[in-house]
C-alpha cells in the first residue's frame, strides 16, 4: 500500500496473504514487544519500592527514633515525589519527547536508589525517598505513552495494563525481599539492603531504553516527519519487510492541531471547554482510588496488627520489631497476591467491557470489601479474621481490576496528542496528592479515631469514585489516539 497513511494507520495495518485475504490480526514486531517489556520495569519498580517501605518503615523508625509525625512524612515521600514527578517531568515528554524522558527518569531513579541505601540520617532519608518518587512520578505518563503510541488500537487496553500489572508484581516481590532480608538478616540496618538490590537492575534498564524508538505520533505533532517516518519504519521492522515503506500523509494546514501554540500544547489547555470533562474524568476518579489503594497498600500490616490487637511497633528491642516486622510482611504478601489476580482479570476484559464499566465495578466492589472488613468488629473469632482478610482481598481484587487499572488507563488514552502528557501527567499528580495525604495521615488517624473510622471512610470515597467516574464517563476502547480531540 503506497498510500500515505498517519502514524496510527501504519501501525494498525494487518498484513495480507496473497489472495488478498487480511490476516486477523495485528502482528507485533520486536521493537514494540521491547519498548513494552522496559515499560513494564518502572511500574514494577514503583510497586516494589512504595510496598516495600512498608515493610521497611518499623526498622527505619526503630533506627531513626522517629515521632507518629516523623513516620508519616517517611511514608509520604516518596508519594510526594511521585505527584511532582508526575505533573513537573512528565509533561516534559511532551516537549522534550518521549524516548528522552522514558531514558532521564530512569537514570534519577537509579541515582537516588543509590543515596537511599547510605542515607546517614532522617533529612537525607526523605530526601533520596522524595527524588526516587519524582522519577517514578515521570514514568506515569512517559511509560504508558511510549505502549499506546506504538501499538495497534485493538490490542492498546491489554498491552498498557499488562504493563500496569507489573506494578502489582512489584508490590509483592518488594513485600518478599523485605521479608526474605529480614530472615536472613534479622538486624535494623537491613532495610538499607532492600533498597540496594534493586539498583542493578534500574541501570540495566537505563542502558535499554537508550536503544528504543521515538513515538512517530509525538514527531508528527511537532511537525518533524521525516524522522517520524524513519522512527516509525524501525518500529514495525519485521521479517518479511511489512510495511515496505512507511509514507506518512502530511498535517492538514486547516487541521486544529497545525498551529505552533496547539503543536506544543499548553497547560491551560486541559481545563478549556473542550477538555474539561477528560481532566475530571482522568483525575477526581483516580484521587479517590489512591486514597484507599495506597492506605491499605502500605499499611496493610499496621491495620492488621491495630485490629488484631498487636501495634508492630510497639515492641521495644530490635529482636522484637523485626520479628512481629516479618509478621506482618507475611500478611501482607497474602493480601497482596489479590493484586495479581485483579490486574490479570483487568488486562483480560479491558478491551471486551470497556474502561467506564470496569471502573464503576471495580469502585463498588472496593466499597463492599471494606465493608466487611469493617463488619469484623461485631463478629468473633474466627469469622473476625475471616471477615478482615478476605474483606482486605476484595478490595485488592477489585481496585486492581477496577479503577487502579482502568485510571492510568483513561488518563494516558482522554487527551489529545500534543498535552497527552501533560494531562496524564497532571492527573497522576492530582491522585497522588490523595496518596500522599494518605500515608501522612493514616498513621495519625489510626492512633486517634481507629481502623473503623478510616474505613467508612474509604467506603465513601469508593462510591463517589463510582459515580464521577459515570457522570464524566468518556469510552475509549478501541479508539484511534489520533483521533481524541479532532
Amino acid at each position: 500500500m503506497n498510500e500515505p497513511q498517519s502514524v496510527q494507520g501504519y501501525i494498525d495495518q494487518t498484513p495480507s496473504w496473497p489472495d488478498g485475504t487480511p490476516t486477523p490480526s495485528v502482528p507485533m514486531t520486536r521493537m514494540q514487544w521491547r519498548i513494552w517489556i522496559l515499560a513494564t520495569a518502572g511500574k514494577f519498580f514503583e510497586g516494589l519500592v512504595v510496598f516495600m517501605t512498608g515493610v521497611a518503615l518499623p526498622l527505619i523508625v526503630k533506627e531513626f527514633g522517629l515521632s507518629p509525625t516523623e513516620k508519616g512524612i517517611v511514608g509520604a515521600a516518596p508519594l510526594a515525589g511521585i505527584m511532582v514527578g508526575a505533573i513537573t517531568l512528565g509533561g516534559l515528554a511532551d516537549i522534550y519527547g518521549r524516548r528522552r524522558m522514558f531514558v532521564v527518569e530512569m537514570l534519577v531513579f537509579a541515582i537516588f536508589l543509590v543515596g537511599l541505601a547510605i542515607a546517614p540520617g532522617f533529612g537525607w532519608l526523605v530526601f533520596f525517598l522524595f527524588g526516587m518518587g519524582v522519577a517514578l512520578g515521570c514514568d506515569y505518563p512517559t511509560a504508558h505513552l511510549v505502549i499506546s503510541e506504538s501499538i495497534p488500537s485493538r490490542d492498546r487496553g491489554k498491552l498498557v495494563l499488562g504493563a500496569f500489572a507489573f506494578q502489582a508484581v512489584g508490590a509483592l516481590v518488594g513485600t518478599m525481599i523485605g521479608y526474605l532480608i529480614l530472615a536472613n538478616i534479622p538486624e535494623l540496618g537491613a532495610w538499607r539492603l532492600m533498597y540496594a538490590v534493586v539498583i542493578a537492575p534500574a541501570v540495566l534498564i537505563v542502558i535499554a531504553r537508550l536503544f528504543v524508538t521515538d513515538s512517530g505520533q509525538w514527531l508528527m505533532s511537532r511537525g518533524r516527519r521525516a524522522e517520524a517516518e524513519r522512527e516509525l519504519q524501525r518500529l514495525l521492522e519485521r521479517e518479511p519487510p511489512y510495511p515496505k515503506k512507511v509514507h506518512l500523509a502530511e498535517i492538514d494546514p486547516d487541521s486544529a492541531l497545525h498551529s505552533h501554540d496547539a503543536r506544543r500544547g499548553r497547560w491551560r489547555d486541559l481545563f478549556n471547554k473542550k477538555n474539561r470533562r477528560a481532566t475530571i474524568l482522568a483525575s477526581v476518579p483516580w484521587f479517590l482510588q489512591d486514597l484507599g489503594t495506597y492506605g491499605i497498600g502500605i499499611f496493610t500490616p499496621t491495620i492488621l496488627s491495630h485490629t488484631i490487637g498487636h501495634e508492630i511497633t510497639n515492641a521495644q528491642t530490635v529482636a522484637g520489631v523485626v520479628a512481629r516486622d516479618i509478621a506482618g510482611a507475611k500478611g501482607a504478601a497474602l493480601v497482596d497476591t489479590l493484586l495479581i489476580a485483579g490486574i490479570l482479570a483487568a488486562v483480560l476484559l479491558a478491551d471486551k467491557a470497556g474502561r467506564i464499566r470496569l471502573q464503576v465495578l471495580g469502585f463498588i466492589g472496593c466499597a463492599v470489601g471494606l465493608a466487611l472488613a469493617l463488619l469484623q468488629t461485631h463478629a468473633e473469632e474466627p469469622l473476625r479474621m475471616l471477615l478482615l482478610f478476605g474483606g482486605f482481598m476484595i478490595f485488592n481484587f477489585m481496585t486492581n481490576l477496577g479503577p487502579n487499572a482502568q485510571t492510568y488507563l483513561l488518563a494516558g488514552e482522554v487527551f489529545p496528542t500534543n498535552i497527552r502528557g501533560k494531562g496524564a501527567g497532571f492527573a497522576a499528580a492530582f491522585a497522588k496528592i490523595g496518596a500522599v495525604l494518605t500515608a501522612f495521615v493514616f498513621p495519625l488517624v489510626l492512633d486517634a479515631a481507629g481502623t473503623n473510622f478510616l474505613l467508612a471512610g474509604l467506603i465513601f470515597t469508593s462510591l463517589l469514585g463510582a459515580l464521577v467516574t459515570w457522570w464524566f464517563r468518556i469510552e475509549t476502547k478501541g479508539v484511534n489516539l489520533e483521533e481524541i480531540g479532532r
